[in-house]
């Protein structure tokens, strides 16, 4: 698939078909996640993979704005070291995992991390270390339904030439 539909397709997908992964896929994906631009080279992320159904049903219940983690196939936690720049770093890694995840034919959805009330939580569960801030949570799995991408605005609406 070529970058710019890639980048059309990709949708968040909150509805998922009862399939595993491959592990090579999923390895993939996460070393889309790795590449990503990072600022001052620093490259502070880290990923941890969630495929147990036990801990992506208790994902599923803790953030309130990700309910359908508990029927994903898996959940990348993307965290990043508390750097300066580690939201934009690991926003690039979260945007990067889903671009792959739309080139694969795999449904996704980015749930929020960073400020959300349920962090203390998903980090004890994941037992991440203190050093460390959730940025994001990516559900992943085949899509029930059409990978369909659904925009508001028009590029007229949103692009000045020059000046706002």
């Amino acid at each position: 698939m070529e970058t710019l539909e890639a980048i059309s397709r990709r949708s968040s997908i909150r509805r998922y078909k009862a399939e595993e992964v491959d592990k090579v896929l999923i390895e993939k994906l996460v070393d889309a996640g790795r590449r990503a631009p990072t600022a001052r080279a620093v490259e502070p992320w880290e990923f941890v993979v969630v495929t147990e159904r036990s801990t992506l049903q208790k994902l599923g219940e803790v953030c309130e704005t990700g309910p359908f983690i508990a029927e994903a196939a898996l959940c990348i936690a993307v965290y990043c070291k508390d750097t300066k720049y580690y939201l934009e770093d690991g926003c690039a890694a979260t945007e990067n995992i889903l671009l792959a995840c739309a080139d694969a034919g795999l449904g996704a959805c980015w749930v929020a991390g960073d400020k959300k009330s349920y962090v203390p939580e998903v980090s004890l569960m994941l037992e991440a270390p203190g050093n460390v801030k959730l940025v994001s949570l990516i559900a992943v799995g085949w899509p029930e339904g059409d990978l369909e991408q659904i925009k508001s605005r028009k590029l007229e609406e949103v692009i000045h030439w020059e000046k706002f």
